[in-house]
Formats: C-alpha cells, structure tokens, sequence
C-alpha cells in the first residue's frame, strides 16, 4: 500500500490486517504523523489502478499504524 501525507511524502508499506472499517499497516511509527492525521493510500500491484482512499490514523503502536476509512 502506497501511504502519502505532505509530512512524510510517499510511503510504501506492507498491510497486515483490513477490514469493513479500516487497516492497519506495517511501519515505522516514530516516521508516521500523530492520531487523528488523515493521509490517503492506494493499494498497489493490482492489474488496474486502485482507488486512493482518505484515512484517518486512530492507532499508533509498536511495529505500525491503525487507519479508519473515512467516509
């Protein structure tokens, strides 16, 4: 997943876990902005170009990040 944000820039990290409501992804904590920050991602390697997506970062704990789909 392809993570961006005007504090980090472009960030590709791994997903580990997704759901209805949101996704948590694998990362740097201490390199990803504070909670409540909303960022956009884009799954990658699909055959066609995925949607980018606004996400709201509600987590942030050791080894990544948990996002909520925003609506």
């Amino acid at each position: 997943m392809l993570i961006s944000h005007e504090s980090i820039g472009e960030m590709m990290v791994h997903t580990r876990d997704i759901s209805d409501g949101g996704i948590f992804v694998v990362t740097n904590p201490e390199q990803m902005p504070p909670v409540g920050t909303e960022v956009r991602g884009q799954v990658q390697g699909m055959l066609a170009d995925a949607p980018v997506v606004d996400m709201r970062i509600v987590r942030i704990e050791e080894g990544g990040i948990g996002l909520q789909f925003c609506n």
